[in-house]
């Protein structure tokens, strides 16, 4: 058994960790939840010798250690699979998967066949197959995890951290995973297991511990409490209801605020449809049905064989997403962190940047003044949770990097605003309030585009649902049509798709 016992962690001016205590029994899977910020990660940094602990020990078998960084916790059997891998893009699986304890001949040089022959015995060990001669940039994310997951596992390893492991994984992946979680349990590995996703918590867990705050709420069996009943614990509150309830109003017969006439981009068919003011659509469908490449290619991001848009009945060219942006589409992408944020950059900053010249003053220069009238009142509309707004946008928890980007949008008075992925590692209060404002966002006459591969979210948000397959429109869904059963039908390819 692994044992934390009244763990503490404080950093400057923050106490991270309050006098936690949980347990991992060998074979067994041990979920942690809560909301960013509450701990989770933090916590199991500590067990893995990233953070030394103020307070409190970890012991194995009741024997007290003290890793003081990740070489020592695998030694002692702990391995940790952060949520962003750690993987050399240029090598190959095996060259990945023994980076740092290479197997070499009587002669010293690297004994490639034998580092093959181990490699592929643990990924037949897990029922896993892909090429390993393969660079890991070209590996897709599932089989960049199994990487993770072998490199873990493939030496002395008896509790292994899975921080956020299914954020990127397709339904098909995430089985898939499971399965492999479920082969490391029969050889009595114990997981830590890190999600937002709770649905998956009540598949894979046998225990689960509730954090809040940096400190210990809950722990029990994982059928001791139902989702509303955790999240209740997760977030200090009752979430009776995950999506606000849809607007009595029908928007179908809206005036169209962009109507897409022509779009074909490479390996797409010619896609047709509209966008209403004040209307949620969703876009469905299965990984490479080309939802995101066709709204990449809508602001001029990707280059496009056929193109004729019209913004409010006048025709916009759309060239690339300055022009985009200065017409009044906003574009919000999956990847906030790599693609949305200026992470070393102020809120403000974030904020104001998109909007330069609204904060100028009279000479040309950028006033702070103004910068901090529009930031703060973007901070106040968007409910973004901070003490100050020069603080750093990495500091945000990922629901508030997201309203900061939001807020980035509406400081240019955009019309439309296209979501991909908009509650991809956020957790669940964070995702209510983000739901909440989508809401609030079409009332006020916006049109919204949700991408998500979310199905809930895209029955809960969306007022209408285009599904897509292989770059093409195969449904477009209203009313009691907007369900699991007709999306994932016309997402597969069914009803002569």
């Amino acid at each position: 058994m692994l044992e934390m016992k009244h763990i503490t962690k404080r950093f400057p001016g923050v106490l991270a960790l309050s006098d936690i205590s949980l347990t991992l029994e060998r074979g067994r899977v041990h979920a942690v939840v809560g909301e960013n910020g509450a701990g989770k990660s933090t916590l199991m940094k500590v067990l893995s010798g990233v953070y030394k602990a103020d307070d409190g020990e970890i012991l194995i078998d009741s024997k007290p250690v003290q890793p003081t960084n990740t070489r020592e916790s695998q030694k002692l059997g702990i391995n940790i699979i952060f949520q962003e891998f750690s993987l050399v893009p240029y090598l190959n699986a095996y060259e990945n998967i023994f980076l740092g304890r290479e197997i070499r001949s009587p002669l010293g040089l690297l004994d490639r066949r034998s580092m093959r022959h181990k490699a592929r015995e643990a990924l037949d060990s897990l029922n896993v197959h892909f090429p390993l001669d393969r660079a890991v940039a070209d590996l897709t994310v599932a089989e960049q995890q199994s990487v993770e997951i072998i490199k873990a596992t493939i030496f002395k390893c008896d509790y292994l951290v899975l921080d956020e492991p299914t954020a990127t994984l397709t339904p098909r992946e995430v089985e898939k995973l499971f399965e492999v979680i479920n082969r490391l349990k029969s050889r009595d590995v114990g997981c830590f297991f890190i999600s937002h996703h709770l649905d998956e918590i009540y598949q894979i867990a046998d225990t689960v511990s509730v954090l809040r705050d940096g400190a210990h709420v809950f722990t029990g069996p994982i059928g001791s409490c139902n989702q509303d009943e955790l999240i209740a614990k997760m977030v200090g509150r009752s979430v009776t209801q995950a999506f606000p309830p849809k607007r009595r109003r029908p928007v179908t017969d809206a005036a169209p605020l962009l109507d897409v006439r022509k779009l074909k981009f490479h390996g797409s068919d010619r896609l047709s449809f509209q966008i209403r003011k004040g209307e949620i659509l969703g876009v469905a469908g299965l990984v490479g049905a080309g939802r995101t490449e066709s709204f990449l290619a809508l602001i001029g991001k990707d280059p496009t064989e056929e193109k004729e848009v019209y913004l409010n009945g006048k025709p916009i060219a759309l060239r690339s997403p300055h022009e985009a942006l200065a017409s009044g589409i906003g574009y919000l992408p999956e990847d906030r962190k790599k693609s949305g944020l200026f992470l070393p950059f102020s809120i403000r900053s974030n904020i104001v940047i998109s909007s330069l010249g609204r904060v100028k003053d009279r000479f040309g220069f950028v006033s702070a003044r103004k910068e901090r009238e529009t930031s703060g009142r973007y901070i106040d509309r968007m409910r973004i949770r901070t003490t100050s707004d020069l603080k750093t946008v990495s500091e945000l928890s990922g629901g508030n990097q997201q309203k900061a980007i939001i807020a980035r949008s509406l400081a240019t008075d955009c019309q439309l605003l296209i979501f991909d992925e908009p509650t991809r590692g956020i957790d669940v209060g964070a995702k209510a309030e983000i739901y909440v404002m989508l809401q609030e966002l079409a009332e006020q006459g916006l049109g919204i585009v949700v991408i998500s591969s979310d199905l809930p979210e895209v029955i809960g948000v969306c007022d209408r649902v285009l599904v897509m397959r292989y770059g093409s429109i195969r449904a477009e869904l209203t009313g009691p049509d907007i369900n699991s059963e007709k999306i994932m039908l016309y997402a597969s390819g069914g009803e002569n798709g």
